[in-house]
């Protein structure tokens, strides 16, 4: 297998090359620009979605090969699971357009992830955000960088805010009663509202923003929607666990990542946590 650098050099390439596709369908210059929007357990799905998709998987694969990884992409999950082993110990985890709902609606909020896990847990992430033509990547231990046309420079998270001057960002459409109070009910009030996991998380490592929580209700967000932005995130210094501290687990056979998710620029991550679960017992109660 090549190392890691070799192979974050070609996600970033593939990464770039998907962000200049869906750019060409969102601003309507594409060959076919007609989103042909369909419907799937409620989520909006575009041909940019499969077309990217495709786009990902041909390109990895043409470099990469089949022997040393599994792929898993939220386009192609259902239909490729019987065909690559179960849990395989390095697996691509993509999500070609993170947002779907924000791109259809013209808000700019839109990101494409990559993430390449080891058994359980991200090693190597990007996550493009096309609308500001940046892209953000790290390595497991090798910190965390954004690069633009004019090459990359290091981020690292830094903050002395008071807790109750702390901005959470919060998702336009993904929402629920238990979130909403919960949200409600937490020392820091000022809210952003900003779509795509991967575009939250970029809000925070631009100092744009604090924190973020999602909280599962019938559904949960899925391996794609988090295993990029959380390793962004964490090699810049922040920090992204369950209400209860724990790190996530990825590639379990189980998709969704259930319960209360809270990711930060690392301070006052555990007093939220904290807050966070008191919060919850209190509504059950």
């Amino acid at each position: 297998m090549k190392d890691l650098q070799e192979i974050l050099a070609i996600a970033r390439q593939v990464a770039w090359g998907a962000a200049d596709i869906l750019k060409s369908y969102y601003h309507g210059t594409a060959k076919d620009p007609n989103l042909n929007v369909q419907y799937q357990q409620n989520e909006p799905v575009t041909v940019a979605d499969v077309a990217v998709s495709q786009y990902i998987l041909e390109e990895l694969q043409a470099a990469l090969g089949n022997e040393d990884f599994g792929y898993i992409s939220e386009e192609t999950y259902k239909s490729r699971r019987d065909t690559q082993p179960d849990n395989p110990p390095w697996v691509w985890i993509i999500d070609p357009l993170d947002g779907t709902r924000d791109f259809i609606d013209k808000t700019g909020d839109y990101a494409v992830h990559i993430a390449l896990v080891q058994e359980t847990r991200p090693v190597l992430a990007v996550v493009a955000v096309p609308e500001a033509e940046k892209l953000y990547y790290a390595t497991k231990g090798g910190g965390t960088f954004v690069e633009t046309h004019n090459g990359s420079i290091p981020l690292q998270l830094s903050s002395n805010k008071q807790v109750k001057d702390l901005i959470v960002v919060v998702s336009r459409s993904h929402r629920n009663e238990r979130l909403n109070h919960l949200l409600k009910n937490l020392p820091c009030q000022n809210q952003k509202a900003v779509g795509s996991v991967g575009c939250k998380i970029a809000a925070i490592l631009e100092q744009q923003a604090d924190v973020y929580i999602s909280l599962s209700n019938k559904t949960a967000p899925k391996d794609w929607d988090i295993a990029a932005p959380e390793l962004i995130l964490t090699e810049a210094g922040g920090k992204f666990t369950h209400f209860d501290g724990t790190f996530l687990q990825y590639n379990t056979g189980d998709i969704s990542q259930w319960g209360g998710l809270l990711a930060s620029n690392s301070q006052y991550h555990e007093v939220l946590c904290k807050e966070a679960e008191k919060v919850l017992a209190e509504l059950s109660n």
